[in-house]
């Protein structure tokens, strides 16, 4: 599947300041909870068991996660990667304490990078607002692991249709997003997301929690 600049923009375009100051309580606060049935603090808990002290977060939202995780230091190495400069900005001034670097980037593309490599890599809420299949999607993967250290770990969640409960307002949450393109997630899988994940990482796990899956594996 051929995926167009345009289809690339439509996913990220969404994000301006305006739904960015709106996103934690909508999303984070509403939606996750009674209609996606993946309660934040699951999503917390698991950026909490992962995140290193040398950290790269992709598709940053607005930085809620970054915010509010454990880091196993006082003084992390924390990097923003999003092809959205809302967002990036959004994110860079809540977590300022922690003196973030910020890359624009497209990681559907091989990713221009000259910095230290990094040892964990979340993408959360990435994978669904991506174009294209979930195979061909999965390349976001392969240009990200071309950043990390040896054994270093990639986590993160997404929304799927296939493999996973979808109540009725799950479904039809995703149609609306879907059409208007802030979602692409038409065809993604439970049994999709482990074989993609299978094939480029050890010792992967995906827990499901409601029509989200929670997914961590190493290079």
């Amino acid at each position: 599947m051929t995926v167009t600049t345009e289809q690339i923009e439509a996913g990220q375009a969404v994000y301006t300041k305006w739904t960015l100051a709106a996103y934690d309580f909508v999303v984070l606060g509403i939606s996750n909870r009674f209609i996606w049935k993946c309660p934040t603090k699951q999503l917390l808990d698991h950026y909490n068991k992962l995140v290193t002290a040398n950290h790269l977060d992709v598709g940053v939202g607005t930085g809620y996660f970054l915010d509010r995780c454990q880091f196993p230091s006082s003084t992390p190495r924390v990097a923003l990667m999003d092809l959205n400069a809302d967002a990036l900005a959004f994110a860079s001034q809540r977590i300022a304490r922690y003196t973030p670097e910020t890359y624009r980037r497209n990681v559907l593309e091989p990713i221009s990078f000259d910095g230290e490599k990094f040892d964990s890599i979340g993408i959360n809420y990435l994978l669904h607002c991506i174009p294209g299949s979930i195979e061909s999607k999965s390349v976001t993967l392969d240009h990200l692991m071309a950043l990390m250290n040896p054994n270093a770990i990639i986590f993160g969640s997404t929304l799927l249709q296939g493999g996973v409960p979808r109540n009725r307002f799950a479904r039809r949450l995703m149609d609306v997003y879907n059409n208007k393109r802030i979602f692409s997630n038409q065809h993604d899988d439970l049994e999709g997301l482990k074989r993609a994940l299978g094939q480029r990482l050890r010792g992967v796990t995906v827990e499901v929690m409601g029509c989200a899956a929670l997914f961590a594996g190493r290079v």
